[in-house]
């Protein structure tokens, strides 16, 4: 009966042999290339030279990517696929938070459940149980987000035909439940939140009047309103220049970071006179203060960028009265996008502006319009009452 050939990438069994001065490991090493090859290191004791012997194949391909098998722990692949998170924050392709988010969520949750585990063992069924499991227990996001890294873990070893199909794409879909109505201040909440802020001393220490005033006259994220410098503001066509947000990366502080969270971020903002106003009186200070343009226009104590973390903390911590526990930062976004609405402004144009690439995000998420319309009732008064005719003159249903 013949003997079963090595899988590719794999090895079989490690022969020793004495040698002056030690001990000699072999061993056939089945190459990427289907060839089978003798590969064999010394070392003083059997040991060494069998940690040598794997050590030179781990080598043999100059690529950790062919190493990849069934037998592969998924702490293992998860090792591989940061290295490509790495490379894509690196490149600029994705934020430094979101590295920061996926080690977390591996850290925290997936090794723990299913680091060891192999590739092979990596069902549908065991990664479904792990996310049911996640979600009653942590909650919905964190589930979410683990989805998401198992997916792409799973995802790079179906690339390298380590296994047929993802399984992660076959597993639970995570649902947070009821989604909530956008909710955006109306005129009077937003009177009332500028009034609240100003008499609070830590709110005005923490510049939250100018910052939330500027972040619904723009509709910009809080890390990109942090992230804007004096150079970003032309007075003289009044527009400021959305390019930057500002995050914090683990091992080196805070960042301005260019690009923010996606291309359509990249914007060029028109800005309504109270707003220039607004910047004017603010500029106005930072220059009495010395100032460059190189500085934030919403800067720290020291003058320099602010943490978002902070400054949202800050932010839940002076809401206040039970009128606005429900705001966020967020809920600036949605005041812009919700009085861009009731100007009739296109959705498409909406979303341009808020820096989104699909206008049914917009549409969905950020519209917190919901007046009753009479038009709509004047349009259906006669349903009944006589036949209808389409545009063409035909009746319905003939």
């Amino acid at each position: 009966m013949p003997r079963t050939p090595l899988e590719i990438g794999t090895y079989g069994k490690i022969r020793y042999s004495a040698v002056s001065g030690g001990w000699r490991a072999r061993a056939k090493f089945r190459d990427y290339d289907g060839r089978v090859r003798d590969v064999e290191r010394t070392g003083k004791t059997q040991g060494k030279a069998a940690q040598r012997l794997r050590a030179a194949i781990k080598e043999w391909t100059g690529s950790t990517m062919g190493e990849l098998t069934g037998e592969t722990r998924l702490s293992e692949l998860a090792k591989l696929w940061l290295e490509g998170i790495e490379d894509d924050v690196a490149r600029g392709e994705k934020s430094p938070s979101t590295l920061d988010a996926y080690r977390s969520i591996l850290a925290r949750h997936v090794m723990p459940g299913l680091g060891e585990l192999r590739i092979r063992e990596a069902t549908v069924a065991r990664i479904d149980r792990f996310l049911g499991t996640l979600q009653r227990n942590v909650g919905a996001s964190s589930a979410k987000t683990a989805r998401t890294v198992l997916s792409g873990m799973l995802g790079l070893a179906t690339r390298y035909d380590v296994i047929e199909m993802n399984p992660t794409r076959e597993a639970r879909r995570i649902s947070s439940g009821v989604t909530r109505k956008p909710r955006a201040l109306d005129e009077r909440e937003r009177v009332e939140w500028l009034r609240q802020l100003e008499q609070n001393d830590k709110a005005v220490r923490w510049d939250l009047p100018d910052l939330s005033r500027f972040m619904m006259a723009t509709g910009v994220r809080i890390g990109e309103a942090l992230g804007v410098f004096w150079q970003d503001v032309d007075f003289d066509v009044r527009t400021v220049d959305i390019a930057h947000t500002v995050v914090r990366v683990k091992g080196q502080g805070l960042l301005r970071k260019a690009k923010p969270k996606t291309e359509k971020s990249e914007r060029l903002l028109p800005l309504p006179s109270w707003a220039v106003q607004l910047l004017r009186e603010r500029y106005r200070t930072a220059w009495e203060g010395g100032r460059s343009l190189d500085s934030p226009v919403f800067p720290s104590t020291d003058g320099g960028l602010r943490d978002p973390s902070n400054v949202l903390r800050v932010l839940r911590e002076i809401r206040g009265c039970d009128e606005f526990l429900w705001v966020t930062s967020h809920t600036f976004r949605k005041t812009t996008a919700t009085a861009l609405d009731d100007a009739d402004v296109p959705t498409r144009l909406i979303a341009d502006h808020l820096g989104h690439a699909r206008p049914s995000m917009t549409q969905d998420t950020y519209l917190g319009r919901s007046t009753v319309n009479p038009a709509t009732a004047a349009a259906l008064e006669g349903l009944f009452d006589n036949p209808s005719t389409g545009k063409g003159g035909d009746k319905v249903g003939n």
